[in-house]
C-alpha cells in the first residue's frame, strides 16, 4: 500500500475542493451493529493521511451521536477536512424509534445550530437536505438554506435523493455544491435523468453506498442470516430472502475481473463508480463507508484502477438484474418520484 494522497477536484462550480473519494462515517457508531470506536478513529486518521478530505455524516445517524463522534477529529484537523453533514430526519416527539421528514424553515434552523453545537464548529462546509418532503416546495426549503450561508452558518449546499426537476428548481434559487444518491453496480436508476441535470448545471455527484452497502465486497450474502439484529440491512429487500440469493450470483463478474487484477471485488466496484467521472462526464466522489484503517487503504486504492472497456461491458448488465428495491419504501428516493 502506498501512501501516496489521493487526487483532489472541485465540488460543483464554487464548492469545496476535495479528494476524489470521501469517507461515508455514518457505520463508524450507527446502523451496522457493534462496532470498535478505536478502531473506527484510526480509520478517520487514516483516510486524511491518504489525502481523504470529505468526510460524511448526519443528524440523523443515531440521533446525532455520529456527529459527536466526529467533533474530536474535526476539531484536531479543522483544516484539513470538508465536514459534511444533513438535515430532515426529525424524531418525532412522541416514538422516538421513528423518523419523519421535515424541510420547513424552522426545522432547518433548529437542526442546523443543533449540527454546529454537536460538530463543535464554527461552520459547516456542505449542509445537504438528506431527504425531500413533498409538502414543502423545494424552493422555500433552499431559500431557508441560502439564508444560512449569507449568515455565514454554512459555507455551501447539498443535495440528497432528489429528482432532476428538484435538483434544477433548487439551483435556479441558490447554486448547489453536490448531489447525494445511491449509485452502483446495483443502483443505477439516476442515470436517467438526474446525472444529465447534474451534468449541466455542474453539480457534482457524491455516490453513497458505492459498495452497496457491502454486499459488492461478499463480505455478506443473506442478511437475515448474516449480519447482527441491530444491523438495517436486514430491512433492505434486496438483502433477504429469494432476492438476496439471486443477487449475490451477480456477484461472480466482479470476482472475476478482481481476481484477474489482483484486486478485491469491492475495488472493482470502487473503480466503476470512481471511473463514472469519465464516463457521464461530471465530478464524481464517492463516499464508501468503513469503520477499519486497513479497509480504508483498500478503497483509496481503487482511485488506482482504471477498467477497461471490455470490463466495463461486462459490469454493464448487473443492475439490471438486480431483484428488490433499494429500500422498503421508495417513495423517499429520488427513483421513486422522477
Amino acid at each position: 500500500m502506498t501512501d501516496a494522497r489521493i487526487p483532489t477536484v472541485r465540488l460543483g462550480t464554487d464548492g469545496p475542493e476535495v479528494g476524489v473519494q470521501g469517507l461515508g462515517c455514518m457505520g463508524m457508531n450507527f446502523g451496522y451493529g457493534p462496532t470498535d470506536a478505536g478502531q473506527a478513529r484510526a480509520a478517520l486518521d487514516r483516510a486524511l493521511e491518504l489525502g481523504v478530505t470529505l468526510y460524511d455524516t448526519a443528524d440523523a445517524y443515531g440521533a446525532g451521536e455520529n456527529e459527536r463522534f466526529l467533533a474530536p477529529f474535526f476539531k484536531a484537523h479543522r483544516d484539513e477536512v470538508v465536514v459534511a453533514t444533513k438535515f430532515a430526519l426529525a424524531i418525532p416527539p412522541d416514538d422516538p424509534t421513528k423518523r419523519i421528514i421535515r424541510n420547513d424553515a424552522p426545522y432547518i434552523r433548529e437542526a442546523v445550530e443543533a449540527s454546529l453545537k454537536r460538530l463543535d464548529v464554527e461552520v459547516i462546509d456542505l449542509y445537504y437536505m438528506h431527504r425531500r418532503d413533498v409538502n414543502v416546495p423545494i424552493e422555500e426549503t433552499v431559500g431557508t438554506m441560502a439564508e444560512l450561508v449569507r449568515e455565514g452558518k454554512v459555507k455551501h449546499l447539498g443535495l440528497s435523493e432528489v429528482t432532476a426537476d428538484e435538483l434544477r428548481a433548487a439551483y435556479a434559487v441558490h447554486p448547489i455544491a453536490a448531489v447525494q444518491s445511491e449509485w452502483s453496480l446495483f443502483s443505477r436508476d439516476i442515470e436517467a435523468r438526474v446525472v444529465p441535470a447534474a451534468r449541466d448545471l455542474g453539480v457534482a455527484l457524491v455516490p453513497y453506498s458505492p459498495l452497496g452497502r457491502g454486499f459488492l465486497t461478499g463480505s455478506f450474502t443473506n442478511a437475515e442470516q448474516d449480519l447482527t439484529a441491530e444491523d438495517f440491512r436486514r430491512q433492505h429487500p434486496r438483502f433477504t430472502g429469494a432476492n438476496a440469493a439471486a443477487n449475490a450470483a451477480l456477484l461472480e463478474p466482479i470476482r472475476a475481473i478482481a481476481e484477474a487484477r489482483g484486486a478485491t471485488p469491492g475495488q472493482i466496484a470502487l473503480a466503476w463508480a470512481q471511473q463514472r467521472a469519465s464516463v457521464a462526464d461530471l465530478t464524481v466522489v464517492p463516499i464508501p463507508g468503513t469503520r477499519k484503517p486497513g479497509r480504508v487503504e483498500e478503497n483509496v486504492a481503487a482511485t488506482r484502477i482504471t477498467l477497461t472497456e471490455d470490463e466495463l461491458a461486462t459490469l454493464e448488465p448487473i443492475a439490471s438484474r438486480v431483484s428488490g428495491d433499494r429500500y422498503p419504501d421508495m417513495r423517499f428516493a429520488s427513483a421513486g418520484r422522477e
